[in-house]
């Protein structure tokens, strides 16, 4: 059955593309925002697509996942973007927004796996790190060292401060802005993941869940923690000039930069290929983006795109995409985002 409300919406896309009085009404391309870390595995499709379809090669920008979903979310219509690419899945206050703004048919696309590493040069020793030692090292508040259940600012300027084993150079991390996809999974997988380990702030999380969060996700703000902005790329160009420094990242970025930088075990846990694929790395996550079905049929291009993508030589095993650093969905949930893209299937929340 034809849904009503996506003939609805595709008519004022296609009015807004007859009426609109600025040169985006002949827009003949697809528009892509989004995820600096989906950023590069998005690319690889477009110029694939771009080359063997006959369409546009899509534009790409990379916004970071909050700032991708926030012009996402905007409206519908040719001024609008098309697909937004996201290294975590959709808020719900993000998916109200939408509807809100009249985007009211998502479709949402799971493409793959990946790590978050906490890197640093090979001119320096690679790194054995806990969460509870990233959290030590990263968190606004910590509990005081002297006991008792009390937090104080954090105090720790030294990785040795922090964990006897650990190496007597400054805290110093190279990492993303509140924005990022990957800023938010790694508090909530990374240093949450640590924050648990005091027994008087988990129990938190059932009796004042908003102190608890601000708690386990608040990240210092006295340069211990350096925003490096949305490009990864920049973030690894940084740790060669400074071998003292860590970077936190997408896994893609450290395995295409592996002749220079070495990804920290974490919980003693490898960041590598098969131990993310495996479940067994304890900082990962999924990788998505979404489209907006009313722009389906009016913007050429975009269900080839998704079939692109969504095509076993793209993200399947043996895939283009896994020669990239992605992590491969088994084949069970390949299968079930395969028929969302071919029905263009639209979430709830």
């Amino acid at each position: 059955m034809i849904n009503k409300r996506v003939i609805l919406a595709t008519a004022v896309v296609a009015t807004a593309l007859t009426t609109s009085q600025t040169s985006s009404a002949s827009r003949d391309f697809i528009s892509i925002v989004g995820s600096s870390t989906v950023y590069p595995f998005a690319t690889v499709v477009a110029e694939t697509f771009g080359k063997a379809s006959g369409y546009k090669t899509p534009k790409i920008e990379a916004t970071g996942s909050g700032g991708g979903m926030k012009l996402f979310c905007t409206g519908v219509g040719v001024e609008h973007p098309d697909i937004t690419n996201s290294s975590r899945r959709i808020k719900k206050s993000e998916f109200d927004k939408c509807q809100a703004n009249g985007v009211k048919e998502i479709i949402e696309v799971k493409v793959g796996y990946d790590g978050i590493v906490i890197a640093n040069s090979k001119d320096a020793k690679q790194l054995e790190l806990s969460r509870k030692d990233i959290f030590l090292a990263l968190a606004k508040d910590v509990p005081d060292p002297a006991g008792g259940d009390k937090m104080i600012a954090n105090p720790y300027r030294t990785w040795k401060e922090v964990n006897a084993s650990l190496p007597a150079i400054k805290i110093e991390v190279l990492g993303p802005p509140p924005t990022s996809g990957t800023r938010d999974a790694f508090v909530e997988l990374g240093m949450e993941g640590g924050c648990n380990q005091f027994d008087f702030i988990k129990a938190m999380k059932k009796s004042d869940k908003n102190t608890y969060k601000a708690l386990c996700h608040t990240i210092r703000e006295d340069g211990a923690y350096v925003e490096a902005g949305e490009n990864d790329n920049l973030i690894v160009q940084k740790l060669g000039a400074n071998p003292d420094a860590l970077g936190i990242f997408g896994y893609s970025f450290l395995e295409q930069n592996e002749d220079t930088i070495h990804g920290s075990f974490v919980d003693g846990i490898e960041p590598s290929f098969e131990n993310i694929a495996e479940g067994n790395y304890p900082v990962s996550r999924p990788l998505y983006f979404y489209v907006k079905s009313a722009h389906v049929g009016v913007i050429p291009g975009i269900k080839e795109f998704l079939a692109e993508f969504a095509s076993d030589k793209a993200w399947g095993e043996d895939g283009y995409l896994v020669d990239k650093g992605m992590i491969p969905m088994p084949d069970e949930e390949r299968e079930k985002f395969a028929t969302d893209v071919a029905n263009l299937n639209a979430l709830a929340m």
